[in-house]
Formats: C-alpha cells, sequence, structure tokens
C-alpha cells in the first residue's frame, strides 16, 4: 500500500470525497485523506494523503492557494456558483478598468469572511449545506482570511476572470459576491479552478485517466514522499537508540536542537518517521509518529 501524497487534477462534476474514494481505490490504500476540500464545480489541485501520509495532512490545510475564477455580474444565485437558483438580479454599471482594479486592491490584506450557507460547515453535527437546501439559514460568525495576491485577468461583456492567492479558509465563491457588491451590482462564479497548493506550486497534477492508465500498465502513479511538503520544518535525525525511546513514546535530548521549539520532522538515518516537538532546551518528544 502506498505511503505518500498524490496531487490530483480533480474533475469538475465530482465531489472532493468521491475523487478521493476512486483514487483510493485504485491504489488499494487503507486510508486517504484530501488537504483541503473542493466544490463539485471546481477543478484543479487536490493533495490526496495515503495511508500514513495522512497523519500530516493537517500540515497541508493550513497553506496558501492559488485558484483563478470567473465572476458573472449581474446575476446573485443560492449557492453563489452556477449550480444554484437564481435569487436576485441587478443592472451592471459602466465600470473602467480602473475602477474595476482599485476595489480588487481593497480586498488585499487581512479581513474577515462570513463562510456562506452552502458549505461544509457543521452545526450541531450537520453540515450547513444540508440546512440552506431544508430552506434555513443559521447565523454564522466571521472568519479571518487573508488575500496576498487579487489580480485581473480579463473581462467579456458582464464577465471578470479573476487570480487570488489566498489563506486557508477563503470561501471564493463568497469572495465573489462580496467583489460583485462593492462594483455596485452583484454576481456569482461560473468557473474555478485551483492552480496550486503551497508548497506544491511547480509540481505536475494527475488526473483520474493518467491514474488508471499507469495501473492498468502495472506501474505506479508518482507519488510524492510524505515529508516532502514539511521542508520548512528542521529536521532531526536519530541514532537506533534514540528512535527507539521516541517509538515509546519517551523523549530524547539532543543538543543539536537546543535552540529548536515547536515542531521538528524527525529521521532515523534517512528513514522519516514523523513528526516531533522540540520544547527548545534540547529535548524532543514524539508527536505524531508514522507506523513502521
Amino acid at each position: 500500500m502506498p505511503t505518500g501524497i498524490l496531487l490530483l487534477d480533480k474533475p469538475e462534476g465530482l465531489s472532493s470525497n468521491g475523487a478521493l474514494q476512486r483514487v483510493r481505490r485504485l491504489l488499494s490504500a487503507g486510508k486517504a485523506g484530501h488537504a483541503g476540500s473542493l466544490d463539485p464545480l471546481a477543478t484543479g489541485m487536490l493533495p490526496i494523503c495515503l495511508d500514513e501520509a495522512t497523519k500530516i495532512a493537517g500540515e497541508i490545510l493550513s497553506s496558501r492557494k492559488l485558484y483563478r475564477f470567473t465572476i458573472a455580474l449581474g446575476v446573485r444565485t443560492a449557492t453563489g456558483d452556477r449550480e444554484g437558483e437564481v435569487i436576485e438580479r441587478s443592472a451592471v454599471p459602466q465600470l473602467a478598468t480602473e475602477r474595476i482594479e482599485a476595489v480588487l486592491e481593497g480586498f488585499l490584506g487581512p479581513g474577515r469572511q462570513v463562510p456562506p450557507m452552502y458549505s461544509a460547515l457543521k452545526r450541531e453535527g450537520r453540515p450547513l449545506y444540508e440546512l440552506a437546501r431544508s430552506g434555513q439559514v443559521v447565523e454564522r460568525e466571521p472568519r479571518p482570511i487573508e488575500l496576498f495576491e487579487l489580480r485581473l485577468l480579463g473581462r467579456q461583456g458582464e464577465q471578470l476572470e479573476l487570480e487570488t492567492r489566498c489563506s486557508k479558509g477563503t470561501y471564493v465563491r463568497t469572495l465573489a459576491e462580496d467583489i460583485a457588491h462593492e462594483l455596485g451590482t452583484c454576481g456569482h462564479v461560473t468557473a474555478l479552478r485551483r492552480l496550486s497548493v503551497e508548497p506544491f506550486d511547480n509540481e505536475p497534477m494527475q488526473t483520474l485517466e493518467s491514474i488508471v492508465l499507469a495501473c492498468g500498465r502495472g506501474e505506479a502513479p508518482r507519488i510524492l514522499p510524505a515529508d516532502w511538503p514539511l521542508a520548512h520544518l528542521p529536521a532531526v535525525h536519530l541514532d537506533a537508540l534514540q528512535a527507539g525511546r521516541i517509538r515509546h513514546g519517551q523523549p530524547v535530548h539532543l543538543c543539536s536542537t537546543k535552540d529548536a521549539a515547536g515542531k521538528v520532522r524527525l529521521y532515523e538515518q534517512e528513514r522519516f518517521l514523523g513528526l516531533g516537538e522540540a520544547d527548545g532546551r534540547g529535548s524532543v518528544r514524539p508527536k505524531r509518529l508514522f507506523v513502521s
């Protein structure tokens, strides 16, 4: 069974969990988890952690994402995208490019965003989208987000093509509605693609079709090592005795980590053991270990 990370190019019309289950079955993986869901409408990078790599999925979830999306101005839908029922129509004012770019600039930096009702966030154990489908609307607390880039790629009629690099927890559908509101109208997302998830910006994605073909030829698709996205964490190399103590849940003391504090990568020689926690005084304890 594979352990590592597969970068799937999720197709349109398939839920993130549906794509995950197909990959899991194709690769006969015992466990699998995705790092950041995509709407069925959306396409693009969906990191899938296989088997023991599911233990580091949380490290990827906190990464920045790059999206390309299209807003249709003048129409708002219940879901914020083209799959929802039209609930509002509004005239679209004459918009100079300078005006659009000025509005986009105002969204840059830290901000707060109210999650949409059509989302997987849960209220008393039920996803919000289930409540929305039954006609219920509940209060949602604004959540902190940050936009690092937001630029206009092009415009055609009353449609704008945009690209944004944003923090985790950013809902592009809500961002599109907010942009349209600031432009003096309403709007919804008609196309959405996640171009990359840090730190996989320059890594190629694989389609479901390419995975099927590879498996049919008896070949393994490209799977990144589980420690690939953890290069920003300090590496701690252990000898056999120290590794044994770590595996039994015991801390070890190392001169090399006396100035390190926080999460670290643990290795026995060159084999990745999982994540540890350094206390800044030379002690390292296990945090999330892989099963040998």
